[in-house]
């Protein structure tokens, strides 16, 4: 006899033995999340405004544990790395400091170093790896807090509420921390509950960084490859929703919503609980399975790696371009792969949610991408805020030499390269260039996608992978694509010579693995080192 599926199967993409069923209107903590979203986005620019003066004593004890930072940074590691000529330890030591500072700095400050861990492209590799250490070096909450906390937001005593509560947490973040129980009614759950106090330290520290993120902008290495107050703006526009699980939850329904939409089954999403929700406590279906770089016990288990790259890169375009929601912060740490194969996304603090315009300009830069159209894929980019709008689009292409012949960078003397890098971070600066929230998010999401085929797709053809994908956009949503961008990709064949030269190569270039373009990359990484190392004894 065949299983009957879940009923709640057509409004979300979920587990196929439910605890619950999720009906939607029913959710008791749901009415009102959406204006309760936007109240939350509207605090934003009022945490964030301009100060005359310093907010508070806070401010003191955040720079000077700053400067003590960079002091060591710039009397011990910088002069040793002169010294010896390797530049790198230059850089390793700032970033250890730094990321010492932020874990004494408190839970602001590491879920600041949280989201720059999973930032791998965008800041650099050594500040990333210091920071990744931050997500599991975050000591937990005594239990008595924990029980104290679970007991006001839901009303009732722990024992009232949960047959089992597990002490020790499963993992211990920045904000919250997760531990597993079983409901007196027998739901194996997981119960997300948040620090006390946490509220009031953000909004305290997000005065303070906008106060200091002005004066960090080209002081320091690190904060010279990102700009600082962005990066603050980005940062608390995430935070602040982060600070209320209830929108969390709604987060959840939202997504699952998508992938139900669009039939993406190999993605699934935990069921949050129909009532145990509030402000400070999330419960949730407890999923298990495989952790994301357990490559090898996946295969064993007879999973095909690839395919599960495959569906989280499918999941996660179709949500941006097609339904405009998608999970904002994919890391190995949010996902595991269950044993039928299906990957169960966590953690929905962070979700990129983008109004019609903004899905639209996402959607046009797909499109650009896939039939190699330039201005296109400009037009796409200044749409969504990453230049002026009035930007010449034809300059911006001329002026940065996109409509010209690749350079192979493994063919070019490391001068040659370096040059080309800052004529061209100095001139889309000079074009008022920069790094919105969603396009930050959307870019951080390929990077790591882009890590995951490392480990778990290398021999994949990155060429053949692209026209597949491309193809699937084009037979599922060629209609809707022809009519919301004025371009039919039915009549338009797939033109790889963007991507070629996205990554550096030829147009007569015919196949790569992901293993040839690490291969690539390590080239040009020990070439660049042996420059500037070259540089530094002479």
């Amino acid at each position: 006899m065949s299983k009957v599926s879940p009923a709640d199967l057509s409004v979300g993409a979920f587990s196929s033995d439910p605890p619950w069923l999720v009906e939607p209107q029913e959710m008791v903590w749901r009415p009102g999340v959406g204006s309760l979203r936007s109240a939350t986005q509207a605090q934003v620019p009022h945490l964030l405004r301009r100060r005359r003066t310093p907010p508070g004593g806070r401010v003191f004890r955040v720079v000077t544990d700053l400067l003590w930072a960079l002091g060591g940074w710039y009397l011990l590691d910088r002069r040793r790395a002169r010294r010896e000529g390797r530049p790198e330890l230059s850089r390793a030591g700032l970033s250890r400091r730094l990321r010492d500072t932020f874990q004494r700095l408190g839970p602001t400050y590491i879920k600041l170093g949280q989201i720059i861990s999973s930032g791998e492209g965008v800041f650099p590799p050594e500040l990333v790896g210091e920071f990744r250490l931050l997500r599991d070096r975050v000591p937990p909450e005594p239990f008595e807090t924990v029980r104290a906390v679970v007991e006001q937001e839901l009303g009732a005593t722990l024992e009232e509420t949960f047959a089992d509560f597990e002490r020790r947490p499963l993992a211990a973040a920045s904000i919250a921390q997760v531990h597993a129980a079983t409901l007196v009614t027998g739901e194996e759950v997981v119960v997300k509950v948040q620090r006390p106090a946490v509220t009031t330290t953000v909004r305290t520290d997000l005065a303070v960084m906008s106060w200091i993120a002005p004066h960090l902008i080209g002081r320091i290495p690190v904060s010279a490859l990102a700009n600082p107050p962005a990066l603050v703006e980005l940062f608390a526009e995430t935070i602040v929703e982060e600070l209320d699980f209830r929108l969390e939850a709604d987060n959840m329904l939202d997504v699952a919503a998508v992938f139900a939409a669009t039939d993406q089954r190999s993605v699934v999403v935990p069921r949050p609980h129909p009532r145990l929700v509030t402000r400070r406590v999330l419960v949730m279906e407890r999923l298990s399975g495989f952790s994301f770089d357990d490559v090898a016990g996946m295969r064993a288990a007879g999973i095909d790696t690839a395919e599960v790259v495959r569906a989280l890169l499918i999941s996660f375009l179709e949500g941006a371009t097609i339904h405009g929601v998608f999970h904002g912060d994919l890391h190995g740490g949010n996902l595991f792969v269950g044993q039928d194969g299906k990957v169960a996304l966590l953690d929905y603090g962070i979700t990129g949610r983008l109004d019609q315009s903004r899905r639209l300009a996402f959607l046009r830069m797909l499109m650009g991408g896939t039939i190699n159209d330039q201005k296109m894929q400009m037009a796409a980019l200044r749409d969504l805020g990453a230049l002026p709008p009035d930007t010449d689009l034809e300059a911006v292409i001329r002026d940065l030499g996109i409509d010209q012949p690749v350079r192979d960078p493994t063919r070019m003397t490391p001068d040659e390269l370096l040059d080309e890098i800052r004529d061209m971070v100095k001139k889309l600066l000079s074009y008022g260039a920069r790094f919105p929230k969603v396009l930050m998010l959307y870019v951080k999401n390929l990077l790591f996608i882009d890590g995951a085929l490392a480990t778990l797709a290398p021999d994949v053809d990155l060429f053949e992978e692209v026209t597949r994908i491309a193809l699937y956009f084009t037979q599922r949503y060629g209609e809707q694509i022809a009519a919301e961008v004025g371009v039919d990709p039915r009549a338009r064949p797939v033109d790889l010579d963007g991507f070629r030269a996205s990554l550096g190569v030829a147009n007569d270039v015919e196949t790569m693995t992901y293993r040839d373009l690490q291969a690539r990359r390590q080239l040009i990484h020990k070439r660049m080192e042996e420059h500037r190392r070259a540089r530094q004894r002479h």
